[in-house]
């Protein structure tokens, strides 16, 4: 038994000052990343971008259906949601590298704004000190308008108002719930859902959004078949 607590030890300290560097890496990430750019600094850039969207100039489907198939307890949580980070923590361990983020909205926005798509521990400890300063001083809507106004959803359009004029000639609060669930499936895997190379993949992307919605009840079950039917 004592050899056995003897191992478990080690294995215990082993994993704590392997967390401990990757912390201290992310920390010095995060410290670089803001000493270049503030973090208010960089949000004023992003407002000033061209086609930047408010919250209330955004459909309400677009925002239902990105909480639903990205982030539903975006509302709940404070920045970090621990059920999915958990559920994704045990898929790297398992994979033995990082194939799942479990990011929250916060989170992927915190990487928008200063770093790279590259998969690294020591990215997500350096997100973590971006997340608490976003979640401590902005609104939930805020970020997501944030967020919104960041992501990329292929075809080289960054942002909701780039994305919904280049794919459909309309402003966020014109697209129909079909243009919306299929303009929020589009971030996860951009080139492989591209609407002009791979649109049979966009719309198999767009019944998983739908479905997550129904999921969440933002839509009934009942109205998916009818909302893939639409142009």
């Amino acid at each position: 038994m004592k050899f056995f607590k003897k191992i478990f030890s080690l294995v215990f300290l082993i994993i704590l000052i392997v967390i401990t560097f990757i912390g201290y890496k992310g920390y010095k990430m995060y410290k670089e990343a803001i000493n270049k750019t503030s973090i208010n600094e960089k949000i004023n850039e992003i407002k000033k971008q061209e086609n930047y969207t408010t919250l209330d100039n955004i459909s309400k489907d677009i925002i239902n259906a990105v909480i639903a198939v990205e982030d539903h307890r975006f509302y709940e949580h404070k920045g970090i949601d621990l059920i999915s980070t958990t559920k994704a923590l045990f898929t790297n361990l398992k994979q033995k590298e990082l194939v799942t983020g479990g990011s929250s909205i916060t989170q992927q926005l915190a990487k928008n704004m200063y770093f790279s798509q590259e998969k690294q521990f020591s990215r997500k400890f350096a997100e973590i000190f971006i997340v608490s300063y976003l979640e401590e001083n902005l609104t939930k809507d805020e970020i997501l308008e944030l967020y919104l106004n960041t992501i990329y959803y292929g075809n080289g359009y960054y942002g909701i108002g780039n994305a919904s004029l280049g794919y459909f000639n309309k402003t966020p609060n014109e697209l129909t719930i079909s243009e919306a669930s299929i303009i929020a499936g589009l971030p996860n895997a951009p080139s492989a859902y591209s609407l002009t190379e791979h649109k049979d993949l966009a719309i198999k992307r767009q019944k998983q959004v739908l479905e997550a919605m129904a999921k969440y009840k933002y839509i009934k079950e009942k109205d998916i078949d009818s909302i893939l039917k639409e142009d």
